[in-house]
């Protein structure tokens, strides 16, 4: 970490896992931060380093099976993955050539087994302390809970990376497992986002009956025929009704998505056809209800779209059909990958920096919060 009267300059890991459970997106950023008149900025960045660590096959069963454990298996597990992420951030720096010296602090998601804000929780796990012993580093973990705290959903956090670190576009498209939408409104300071419905989980999962992880590119689901019992089921849930602010569980997308999808009986690449078309709709229809709600009006609209499902060219052709209005935009690979590991990152440096990096326009919040708690080994 360097600095002058105004500047820091910070070195962060950015640690996610995500509801995939392909493995951790580990992100090493260069954060050049400013106080300009009193407000809080990213002057510039650079994402460094950055891959994807896979999960051994027992950890992907035992991220799995948790939400169903008992008490001390779901304390045993915390702490051994806080151990785990620490042994996976050691080989990233050994592959690097790096060392905790280079390294201003770890900003560590964890991994959600819960997230229930309507009962006043969310649950990542992945134990700080464990994290900070294991590789010697200052560790910023679990950002959410401050702002479920303060009656939000915890989510999503990404329109802060939309914010300071991918300003100029309209709309921001993240489709992980759970696919979610930003919205800046131009002519005002509000942003607006929430979950819009199951994503990558359901498209993996039916992928997977065939013995491959992913579909790749969708040639599967662009081979596919509308299976239209499943279109209409998926679609009827209540939660697509609801105003936002909102957000989604692993174990909604789990029961209402993946599992449905899993018991239809047509063929597979109708089902992956079927599902890809479901989030086009669901996007669509979130992004006519933010213009109505928000009374935002243009001609056109640009969205950045980043996560695992920007690299599905029939999902995007689909989604690209149904706002012809708004020109998707995606990033060079390594932002598409990396964009919620990086995102962790800039919410660790605002955490160093006591700046609030939960937006409560976002999540519903009764105020912006300071999420993240820190551990430091000394």
């Amino acid at each position: 970490m360097t600095s002058n009267a105004q500047t820091t300059v910070y070195h962060v890991i950015g640690l996610m896992s995500g509801s995939s459970l392909d493995g951790l997106d580990v992100a090493y950023c260069r954060l050049n931060t400013a106080w300009e008149d009193g407000v809080f900025r990213i002057k510039n960045w650079e994402l460094l380093q950055a891959d994807t660590l896979p999960f051994s096959t027992e950890w992907q069963h035992r991220l799995r099976q948790l939400p169903s454990a008992t008490a001390f298996e779901f304390c045993e597990a915390n702490a051994a993955f806080g151990h785990h992420l620490g042994q996976l951030v050691n080989q990233f720096f050994d592959e690097n050539r790096l060392s905790a010296s280079d390294v201003d602090l770890v900003a560590s998601h964890g991994h959600t087994i819960f997230h229930e804000p309507k009962r006043g929780f969310t649950t990542q796990i992945g134990d700080g302390a464990a994290l900070a012993t294991a590789t010697g580093c200052r560790v910023a973990c679990d950002f959410r809970t401050a702002d479920v705290a303060l009656g939000g959903q915890g989510a999503p956090l990404a329109p802060m990376a939309d914010k300071l670190l991918f300003p100029g576009h309209d709309f921001y498209l993240n489709i992980g497992g759970i696919a979610n939408i930003t919205c800046h409104v131009e002519g005002s300071n509000r942003i607006v986002a929430f979950d819009v419905c199951g994503a990558n989980q359901a498209l993996n999962a039916l992928a997977q009956l065939t013995g491959q992880p992913y579909d790749k590119d969708g040639l599967m689901a662009a081979s596919g025929q509308p299976d239209l019992v499943l279109f209409d089921e998926i679609n009827g849930q209540a939660f697509f009704a609801e105003q936002y602010p909102k957000s989604l569980s692993n174990q909604w997308v789990q029961q209402h998505l993946t599992q449905t999808c899993l018991q239809a009986k047509s063929p597979i690449p109708d089902r992956l056809h079927t599902v890809c078309q479901h989030v086009a709709l669901q996007l669509e229809r979130s992004i006519a209800q933010v213009l109505e709600k928000e009374g935002f009006a243009k001609e056109s609209y640009s969205l950045l779209a980043t996560g695992g499902g920007a690299f599905n060219g029939y999902l995007m052709r689909c989604i690209q059909e149904r706002l012809p209005r708004v020109q998707v935009v995606i990033p060079e690979e390594n932002t598409v990958k990396f964009k919620e590991a990086l995102l962790m990152a800039l919410l660790g440096a605002m955490r160093l920096e006591a700046v609030p990096n939960c937006i409560a326009s976002v999540t519903g919040a009764r105020r912006d919060a300071l999420g993240g708690g820190v551990f430091q080994v000394v």
